[in-house]
């Protein structure tokens, strides 16, 4: 264990520029991340609710008016 904080000490927090690099991405992983999950709740929770889910009940009457 102790080898394993001694290597992310070396790579990660030894220097800010790396730090700060580390956190940028950890948060833009995060974000993403958290984004999808969410979205994925939101689609299930309303599921034959949204557009993209009944979309193509109303796209097929307005083909036959043509």
């Amino acid at each position: 264990m102790a080898g394993l904080v001694n290597k992310v000490y070396q790579s990660i927090f030894r220097r800010t520029s790396s730090f700060v690099l580390a956190a940028v991405a950890g948060a833009f992983m995060f974000e993403r991340g958290f984004d999808m999950v969410s979205d994925g709740i939101f689609d299930n929770v309303n599921q034959g609710k949204l557009w993209k889910h009944i979309k193509q009940r109303y796209g097929q009457s307005l083909e036959e008016e043509e």
